[in-house]
């Protein structure tokens, strides 16, 4: 019943899925044809795509609407697959090497057809086994996904458009001498500086941080957690709701060692002094040799 209800909202609103079908995207296709070996797909300016027969859902009729995403198989012939890559194009991504060739190494992102980096999209050579982030881009000559680690050349790396203290997702592709770069929101490059991280990251690793400055050349320093006068709010708050939950204690001082406080907080110990200092002013907690006790459960 909701298939045929979303079917009918597509045929009588043809733009809600838009005008043209793209390579390396997940589209929203009309069934044309169903054939013994898979089903045929408008594919718009792309003509007919197949979605091969085990990949096809239950009960596909003529005239269903499919959400797939199209690629070239190894062959070089468009096809389209309810497989889930690890990433589209126009996006980051860090994959795994699982072969290399004279002309380039490829990459695991989920497909059969794996992912091919050519030695001219290589910062440094690529190696089986390692991880790196590459950028996926479709080759304007021959048509195929293909991706890139030379990041800088795809990703901007000066932005006005963020405030200190936006929140951001990062995906970290690398350590130099001053710390980690990271993509920002799968639009930027930024850098993490060594005095502020927290613990060692590596390349791959997604997590959020926040923006800690915007140069004077628009470049972006990044940060793990919040800064100043927001950084002490947030963490007091987390502070308390953690007393609250454990029945009023914790068993975290400013005695206690930066690994313990980051487990629990993931911040610095220094920020964590900071927060409980202020909660001692404000007269919500006793801070004890070996624990936080929270006033208010008294």
């Amino acid at each position: 019943m909701l298939k045929s209800i979303f079917s009918l909202i597509l045929r009588l609103f043809p733009f809600l899925v838009g005008s043209m079908a793209q390579i390396g995207k997940y589209n929203t296709l009309e069934v044309t044809s169903i054939m013994d070996f898979g089903v045929y797909l408008d594919g718009e300016n792309l003509e007919a795509i197949l979605l091969p027969k085990t990949q096809v859902p239950p009960d596909t009729e003529l005239g269903d609407w499919i959400n797939v995403f199209i690629y070239l198989d190894s062959e070089d012939r468009l096809i389209a697959t309810s497989l889930k890559p690890k990433a589209e194009v126009g996006m980051c991504a860090a994959l795994e090497v699982k072969d290399t060739t004279s002309f380039g190494a490829f990459l695991d992102w989920g497909l059969p057809k794996e992912l091919l980096v050519p030695l001219g999209q290589q910062r440094k050579p690529m190696e089986v086994g390692q991880t790196h982030v590459v950028y996926l881009f479709v080759d304007e000559h021959t048509m195929r996904i293909t991706g890139s680690a030379k990041l800088s050349n795809y990703l901007r790396e000066e932005t006005s458009n963020y405030s200190v203290n936006d929140r951001v997702s990062l995906l970290v592709v690398g350590r130099t001498d001053i710390g980690y770069k990271a993509v920002v929101d799968q639009l930027y490059l930024g850098m993490i500086l060594n005095a502020d991280l927290l613990q060692p990251l590596k390349v791959g690793q997604q997590l959020s941080g926040y923006i800690k400055n915007i140069r004077e050349d628009q470049k972006i320093d990044l940060a793990i957690q919040l800064q100043g006068h927001e950084a002490r709010l947030d963490i007091g708050e987390r502070i308390l709701v953690e007393l609250k939950v454990n029945g009023g204690t914790l068993p975290l001082s400013d005695k206690s060692s930066p690994e313990a406080i980051y487990s629990t907080f993931q911040v610095s110990k220094g920020n964590f002094k900071n927060a409980i200092g202020r909660l001692f002013k404000l007269q919500k907690i006793r801070i004890e040799p070996h624990q936080i006790v929270l006033l208010d459960s008294e």
